[in-house]
């Protein structure tokens, strides 16, 4: 990847996933797409990672880590009343040259594994759907799960704007969303039996430990301090609930996996904001897989950027395939955009 590249991805970061909500992150990643040495030191990034996202996370950590910078006081999550971010960027840039080796060090070391938990309000209506559609229980892989929060989806209540409550009304863990096109389907109303869950990941992000939790907290951004508050109840929701996570290639292991499924259940395979660290061959790859697993038994395959942004879901059914386009979702799940019927 040249500069020029690195910089585009800088601002589209900026415009596409930041402009109009996440001031801070926005502004800086428009100056960081000008600064040739901050950009050359983003390079020591692992391939594929989402640059931005992972510099930045970074940098976060080691402000949570403890280090005394004024930066600091520029960062919603670190004190209660920030400064104006026209004076952010000098401090930015002279942290990032201050610990400049241990950026380098966290971003050779770590990955973006965010595990937004909000997005299991459009989950939760994506596996109401498929357990309508096969009236048996339903057998979950997750493929880069990292701590495996999302797997727990049947473990959380959601409300959706109309007064009602959906899912473990009974949970700690409340999911608040909005559905900007659709309508909210009846068959919300009961919660599919799941058969079994497994998550499988590159690098699997144990939560029990701290140095990991801190991690995953710094992928948070600087503003969300209620998804910081989510985290942390389905952290233990996680830990009084604790799942499978397989430490390896999510779909060079898929096959065995699925071979290890109950029969007498439906494979539910899905993965949000994944793919797009995915080479393209293994896209295909995890395609071909889920296509051979098809024709086999009962399988769903619900994801997002393989294709494009949207949500999709495929499903075999009786041998038959159908492919769906859920529609456009918030990457951080606070809105989504439901198409199936």
């Amino acid at each position: 990847m040249e500069i020029t590249q690195l910089s585009n991805r800088f601002k589209t970061f900026a415009e596409r996933e930041c402009k109009g909500s996440y001031p801070l992150y926005e502004f800086l990643s428009l100056k960081i797409s000008e600064d040739q040495g901050l950009l050359e030191l983003s390079f020591h990034a692992k391939e594929g990672q989402p640059i931005p996202n992972l510099f930045l996370g970074a940098v976060h950590y080691l402000l949570q880590s403890g280090l005394k910078h004024p930066l600091k006081e520029y960062y919603p999550s670190l004190v209660e009343q920030p400064l104006n971010l026209e004076g952010v960027f000098p401090h930015f840039k002279d942290f990032c040259l201050a610990f400049k080796s241990e950026i380098i060090e966290l971003l050779q070391s770590k990955r973006v594994q965010t595990n937004e938990v909000r997005r299991s309000a459009y989950l939760y209506p994506s596996f109401c759907y498929m357990y309508e559609k096969v009236k048996t229980p339903l057998s979950l892989i997750e493929i880069g799960t990292s701590a495996g929060l999302q797997l727990l989806w049947d473990q959380y209540s959601y409300s959706y704007g109309n007064g009602i409550v959906y899912g473990n009304k009974q949970s700690k863990m409340q999911i608040t969303s909005e559905i900007r096109s659709g309508k909210i389907p009846a068959y919300l109303e009961n919660i599919p039996p799941v058969a079994s869950r497994v998550g499988l990941d590159l690098h699997v992000c144990d939560i029990m430990n701290p140095e990991n939790e801190l991690w995953l907290k710094s992928l948070i951004w600087p503003e969300h301090c209620e998804r910081v508050l989510l985290f942390e109840k389905a952290a233990q929701v996680f830990i009084e609930n604790p799942v499978e996570l397989i430490e390896g290639d999510g779909v060079s292991l898929l096959p065995e996996i699925a071979k290890q499924i109950p029969e007498d259940s439906a494979i539910c395979i899905f993965h949000t904001h994944v793919a797009n660290q995915m080479p393209e061959q293994l896209k295909h790859q995890l395609i071909n897989i889920v296509k051979k697993l098809g024709t086999q038994r009962d399988v769903f395959h619900l994801y997002n950027n393989i294709w494009d942004r949207k949500l999709h879901l495929d499903s075999y059914v009786n041998g038959c395939e159908e492919q769906h386009i859920i529609g456009d979702t918030d990457g951080h799940g606070r809105w989504f955009e439901w198409g199936l019927h």
